[in-house]
């Protein structure tokens, strides 16, 4: 089956080349709204408020349970309710609802008691760099292998180094675009011979649960966030490992370079990606803030099932992590509704 253009989104994949990190107007890639939302909103019982952001949730007047969600929509004020309420912000934001719901029975935050709300905040220490090979890369889906090997460690470093996998394949384009300034001058056909021979690298090293990395809010209701850096050896170490091995990959050794043009040789916070923790799991009420069931300590029904309630985060995208888990939060949401 060929591209449809009457109906582009009912085609499949046609390899054009520009797949991660772009959206795909044929709905080919196995993403959130393709495999998540939109099968979801063929079901008569769902429906999804867009520009709909939640503010507040309310709870009774014992504080057990959450009997509203304040959302702003269309420049006004509206409330949502239902028997359970499920909080799926992404770590950041998910602390930032709960301490901005705060009221008589939850002065510090909404199922905030143990003073965990926003603590633990973690993201990867990333390092996105490109190595040159010697012969031309017209690979299409490069992101496709990842290497664990020195997860753990080595023979000359027993900690944890992380993962070391292939990245979407860079484009010229993508220089000119991100870097117009520092890309101004080189001529199109030097940054597109670069990026032919380009081998593109993205380095994940476990970041490291800290109390003091945490999220609160200003007064005007902003997340602020605190954050130092916890692992930044292990992930030095990954980066000259994999330096190390590029003789033996066909590439010129002294050539891995930061994708500076694209990407930061190492991901900032501004750039967070795979953000967890905030809201931790445990069975402990007074160290953390949800249960084995991702259900609040203090609150009868309120869920926080997404990232932010990883108690690590280890050194791979946790994305089908947060997928498995919400299956089973599902599950028992269903036994307990039926």
């Amino acid at each position: 089956m060929l591209r449809d253009n009457d109906t582009p989104q009912t085609s499949v994949c046609v390899r054009c080349g520009f797949c991660d990190g772009f959206p795909c107007p044929l709905h080919a890639k196995a993403d959130a709204e393709v495999m998540g939302v939109r099968p979801a909103l063929e079901s008569p019982n769902v429906t999804l408020l867009t520009d709909a952001p939640a503010v507040r949730l309310n709870t009774n007047p014992g504080g057990t349970a959450v009997t509203e969600v304040v959302i702003e929509r269309d420049g006004s004020t509206e409330t949502v309710t239902g028997d359970v309420v499920v909080v799926s912000c992404g770590a950041a934001n998910s602390a930032k609802l709960l301490l901005a719901s705060a009221n008589d029975k939850h002065p510090n935050g909404l199922a905030n008691g143990s003073d965990q709300v926003g603590r633990n905040y973690m993201f990867h220490y990333s390092q996105a760099v490109l190595a040159l090979s010697k012969e031309p890369n017209p690979t299409v889906f490069q992101k496709t292998l990842g290497v664990n090997d020195f997860y753990f460690g080595d023979d000359e470093y027993e900690f944890p180094m992380g993962n070391i996998q292939m990245v979407g394949k860079s484009q010229a384009e993508m220089y000119k675009g991100e870097k117009p300034i520092e890309t101004k001058l080189a001529p199109t056909f030097a940054l597109k011979d670069i990026a032919t021979h380009a081998v593109d690298f993205w380095l994940s090293t476990e970041d490291l649960p800290l109390p003091e990395n945490r999220v609160t809010l200003e007064k005007d209701g902003n997340v602020r966030l605190a954050y130092a850096a916890s692992n930044e050896e292990s992930g030095k170490r990954l980066y000259h490992k994999l330096k190390s091995m590029l003789g033996h990959l066909g590439m010129n050794e002294e050539h891995l370079i930061p994708r500076h043009a694209y990407l930061k040789t190492t991901i900032p916070v501004a750039g967070v990606a795979h953000q967890a923790g905030t809201c931790r799991m445990g069975n402990d009420p007074a160290m953390s803030v949800v249960d084995v069931n991702c259900k609040a300590h203090e609150l009868d029904n309120l869920y926080v099932v997404d990232t932010s309630c990883f108690p690590s985060i280890g050194a791979v995208n946790p994305a089908l992590t947060a997928i498995a888990n919400a299956l089973r939060v599902g599950d028992h949401l269903l036994e307990r509704l039926g």
